[in-house]
């Protein structure tokens, strides 16, 4: 999600600019590849690149891809077989043993849907779907689209599909007959970036907030205090909130995505913040401190009658974070944004030499 803000972000400057421009998408993978598909990146005529679709080792070629759609007004596939050896020759030189299917289209300033659609996505908090059509012989790419921009003579025999992925949230490839020919597509599922609200503003907050919004997530910052929550701080987060846990609560929106992490250092307002939380249901609840903090914390609120179910109590993290040595703030932030992620992405931390599938889900 954050590679679409940032690709939104740059095709606004560059249309500012009267520049054309060139999406490049990952839409296929046969065995290992750096970047998975639904990797994008833009292209503008004078070079310049927003996003990537490897590990920096094909971008100098997909510059001259990028250019060529530009210059011919044409969308275009490319294979890049790293399997082949002769890729050394070419300087490609990826290393992963893969076969890498990227198409190139070019974006009309005046012509540009598929951005409007990137904005729609990145602004909603549902999933959504992409959709990119392309040909592997022959030239009549459907592109990047959304459902529904399909056209209506496809619609009936998609339409299962679409429901389909996003009931299993798992992007899927399939080929259909067109009238132009079989059309691959890979339909990609996106799902919203991952929405963190801490708790307080104090200075050790603040690479938290800064590695989440790195990470591509939506920050809101959360305290009672004006002399720290406040823009001057944090300018660059999402939402900044200052107040009571009572009044600022209702300012606050949860799904399943949603992770929050109360870290203010004062109990009394963790302790009137975790009450508001009883009757909310989000994946993520992180309490900086030590186990006796979170014993103490769930007693008293026993104590005034507030209960948490089991399934809640699972979702409560106190001490938050992975334990991986932590030390510093910087550190914390690092322990704490990794446990965050590998819960709400529903992954088991282990070392990946360790694991004996494929590092990246098959798509």
């Amino acid at each position: 999600m954050k590679e679409l803000g940032d690709i939104v972000h740059a095709y606004e400057k560059a249309n500012q600019l009267g520049q054309k421009m060139a999406l490049a998408t990952v839409v296929n993978v046969e065995g290992s590849s750096y970047r998975r598909p639904g990797a994008r990146m833009l292209v503008t005529e004078d070079g310049q690149f927003t996003g990537a679709i490897s590990g920096g080792c094909l971008e100098g070629d997909a510059l001259r891809k990028a250019a060529l759609a530009i210059t011919q007004g044409k969308k275009k596939l490319v294979i890049y077989d790293t399997t082949d050896e002769d890729d050394a020759k070419l300087g490609v030189q990826l290393g992963c043993n893969g076969i890498v299917r990227i198409l190139f289209e070019p974006i009309e300033p005046h012509i540009a849907s598929i951005i409007e659609s990137f904005k729609q996505i990145n602004a909603s908090r549902e999933p959504s779907l992409l959709i990119t059509g392309y040909q592997n012989n022959l030239q009549n790419h459907w592109g990047t689209l959304v459902p529904e921009a399909i056209s209506e003579k496809y619609k009936m025999e998609l339409t299962p599909v679409f429901q389909r992925v996003l009931q299993l949230k798992k992007s899927e490839h399939l080929v259909i007959d067109t009238d132009e020919g079989k059309q691959e597509l890979f339909i990609e599922y996106v799902v919203p970036p991952i929405s963190l609200i801490i708790i307080g503003a104090g200075n050790d907050i603040m690479p938290l907030e800064t590695m989440a919004r790195l990470i591509g997530w939506s920050t809101t910052v959360v305290d009672g205090r004006p002399t720290h929550a406040n823009t001057l701080r944090f300018g660059q987060a999402s939402k900044v909130i200052v107040g009571k846990p009572e009044t600022v609560f209702s300012q606050l929106s949860f799904d399943n995505r949603t992770a929050m992490v109360l870290m203010t250092h004062n109990y009394n307002y963790d302790l009137a913040m975790l009450t508001c939380l009883a009757n909310i249901d989000i994946p993520y609840i992180g309490l900086l401190g030590p186990t006796a903090k979170r014993d103490r914390l769930l007693s008293e609120l026993a104590e005034n009658g507030v209960h948490f179910d089991h399934a809640q109590l699972k979702n409560i993290y106190g001490p938050t974070g992975l334990d991986i040595g932590a030390e510093t703030a910087s550190e914390i932030a690092l322990s704490v944004s990794a446990e965050i992620m590998a819960v709400i992405e529903g992954k088991q931390p282990q070392h990946l030499k360790l694991k004996n599938a494929p590092i990246h889900a098959t798509i």
